[in-house]
């Protein structure tokens, strides 16, 4: 099955060797996005900023592969703080509704740049 590279301007550019998504069928695996401004690359402050652009980044690459919120299936959403689960939900609220994706999120010791929160999305389209 052939690979596609999705790649929007409108989400920060890959730090490192990935891709921001890759579309395989009628897939879409999104690369995780921490809450950089796809503008100026900096990380914005604070856990409620980082976590709206978390998700307005996530969306720009979710609508470059022709797709919306509404196609998500699952989210995984990782947290160096746990004692911020309930602003990050609160913020994903904002963007998801019924019925919601699956979810999981994992507390880790650290996130790159030293971000606070990082999501990573699995779309299935039609």
């Amino acid at each position: 099955m052939a690979r596609t590279i999705i790649s929007t301007p409108n989400a920060p550019a890959a730090i490192g060797p990935y891709s921001q998504a890759v579309k395989v069928g009628n897939q879409v695996y999104l690369s995780g996005q921490i809450g950089l401004d796809p503008a100026s690359m900096q990380l914005v402050d604070g856990v409620e900023a980082q976590a709206v652009r978390v998700f307005c980044n996530l969306k720009a690459v979710a609508e470059a592969a022709g797709a919306s919120f509404a196609d998500v299936v699952k989210i995984t959403i990782y947290l160096t703080d746990l004692s911020n689960f309930g602003v990050v939900n609160e913020v994903m609220a904002r963007y998801f509704a019924e019925p919601y994706p699956a979810r999981a999120t994992v507390g880790v010791r650290e996130l790159p740049r030293g971000a606070l929160v990082e999501a990573d999305l699995t779309i299935v389209l039609g």
